[in-house]
């Protein structure tokens, strides 16, 4: 699962139970990435809140498949397969309960990450935002005021402009989390999120 001992959901006990039971899903599965943090559960809170807040909140306007796939290519550009093939099965979800876009659209969105072909599967004003994306995660110092105003002139709002800059940033960490302890997705239910936005104390996925 990981480089590090971890303690497993069956033999954790007092407050780090406790918080297991706050972030399972089904059959008291608790991610690889989540277990990772046992042995320092105030680690595991501070990431769980700043996952839910970033991705789940309900005052979010960018939309959630869309948050997923700019966590998708983030996760692609660090080399990052753990929170890519977690992130891509949830937006492929997503998608899939939304039901407005056509059948296999998420494939062409995996495809057009991996080739930097935005335009493959979005339209401008979204195909855009991974440009900034990339830059902000391969070569964050290059990031200059013009990119946002690009941007902005694009139709995005600069809240919404925040969203896409936590989310990218969210990403850099949880990627960095995953491959600096050689955590990878075995015994993992890929896909599965905090989606009870109304109840940001709701951590359980599902």
């Amino acid at each position: 699962m990981s480089w590090i001992k971890t303690v497993s959901y069956e033999d954790a006990t007092g407050p780090l139970k406790k918080l297991y039971d706050k972030v399972k899903g089904p059959d008291n599965n608790v991610d690889n990435i989540m277990l990772a943090h046992s042995l320092r559960p105030h680690t595991m809170e501070g990431h769980m809140t700043i996952y839910k807040y970033v991705l789940h909140h309900p005052r979010n306007t960018v939309p959630k498949w869309f948050l997923e796939a700019i966590g998708v290519y983030v996760s692609y550009l660090n080399r990052c397969s753990y929170c890519f093939e977690h992130h891509y099965a949830g937006m492929q979800r997503l998608l899939a309960e939304k039901g407005e876009h056509p059948p296999h659209y998420a494939d062409r969105i995996k495809q057009s990450l991996k080739t930097h072909q935005f335009d493959d599967a979005f339209d401008t004003k979204h195909a855009k935002v991974f440009d900034y994306v990339r830059v902000l995660t391969t070569s964050p110092s290059n990031v200059g005021k013009r990119d946002v105003e690009k941007l902005l002139a694009l139709g995005w709002s600069d809240g919404e402009v925040l969203e896409i800059n936590q989310v990218t940033a969210y990403f850099a960490y949880a990627n960095r989390t995953v491959t600096g302890l050689g955590i990878n997705t075995d015994g993992d239910i890929l896909g599965l999120s905090p989606n009870d936005g109304e109840a940001l104390d709701n951590w359980n996925h599902s």
